[in-house]
């Protein structure tokens, strides 16, 4: 009789691609790291928990403003109106609540329903026109912020139901701002979406080539009209928030979060999931870029750094969302 080869074959290990996981969280290293060195650097008054919470809470509209354009972004369109969608819904909210004496409840139901007018404006002008994103959300939030000048009459309006503000900023919850909270549960709905359902694939497959996606039997125009619409109803959302924040409503103030926004997406796209706009990606980039410009505020630079930070860190996310996407030209919407 013969032997038999009892021997089991050898399953190898799955191996840990290094270059790749390094390219997925090399955003979330450098955040650590540039804590570290403000921590270092200020200790007093940087690495305290009063700041970092004030950090983490105060940075909600800026989430909420960056996940909504992630998903016309997703999908191959750009929304230059979600700032002034921000605006003009949060002067809704003041006009309707402080002037009017409507309840708040219902001034900020008003104020998410100007968020979907807006959104099917802009879904209109694009989808019907066969126009550019880019010139019609232009043209949009530019109509947008005239409006609330002509809401306002140029003036701040205050004197919003504290109880907004209170839900917003004045309740804590392990020492951090509700708004904190609402910012990271809107970006999971938002992650869960993207990655667990036919509709994220949708967005993604046709922000990818939409006459492939047409060929391949999906409705491209029904999946740009929500992903528009989307975008101006959680630009709406921060615009409540941004209410709550301040507790009032600031006719120009909303617009200066449009390039820190767009930094955001970018330079999350090249973490998490690099080459794809991501809600965690998001989420990390924002508070990377927070952390850079309150450390280099505390360290007495002048105000233009601000600036410089945030338009260079737009160029930058750019640069290196291309080289994880090999370069691929940019289709504007």
């Amino acid at each position: 009789m013969t032997a038999q080869n009892t021997d089991m074959p050898v399953v190898d290990a799955p191996r840990i691609n290094i270059a790749e996981v390094a390219e997925k969280y090399a955003l979330v290293a450098a955040l650590v790291v540039l804590f570290g060195i403000f921590a270092m650097l200020l200790p007093n008054t940087f690495f305290t928990w009063a700041n970092v919470s004030t950090m983490l809470g105060s940075q909600s509209v800026l989430v909420f403003l960056t996940l909504a354009l992630i998903i016309p972004l997703t999908s191959g369109d750009f929304d230059l109106s979600v700032a002034a969608t921000l605006t003009i819904s949060a002067m809704t909210l003041a006009v309707l609540n402080a002037r009017l004496g409507v309840a708040l409840p219902l001034a900020m139901l008003g104020a998410f329903a100007v968020g979907g007018i807006v959104g099917v404006l802009n879904a209109f002008f694009i989808l019907y026109f066969r126009i550019p994103s880019l010139i019609v959300t232009l043209g949009i939030g530019t109509f947008l912020n005239g409006l609330t000048l002509w809401m306002s009459n140029s003036a701040t309006i205050g004197g919003i139901d504290f109880a907004l503000v209170m839900g917003v900023v004045g309740t804590r919850l392990f020492g951090i701002p509700l708004a904190f909270y609402y910012a990271i549960l809107m970006a999971a709905v938002i992650w869960y979406v993207f990655g667990y359902t036919s509709v994220g694939r949708r967005l993604l497959f046709v922000g990818r080539g939409r006459e492939v996606a047409r060929l391949s039997g999906i409705q491209v125009d029904r999946v740009r009209f929500f992903s528009l619409l989307s975008s101006s109803l959680i630009a709406a959302l921060a615009g409540i928030l941004y209410a709550g924040t301040i507790g009032a409503a600031d006719p120009n103030s909303g617009n200066t979060f449009l390039l820190p926004a767009f930094a955001a997406a970018f330079l999350g796209a090249t973490a998490i999931t690099p080459g794809r706009f991501n809600p965690v990606g998001s989420v990390v980039a924002v508070y990377f870029i927070v952390i850079g410009i309150t450390g280099l505020t505390m360290l007495g630079i002048q105000s233009f750094v601000q600036n410089l930070f945030y338009g260079g860190a737009l160029v930058l996310a750019v640069a290196l969302s291309q080289l994880v996407r090999k370069r691929e030209e940019q289709q504007v919407g």
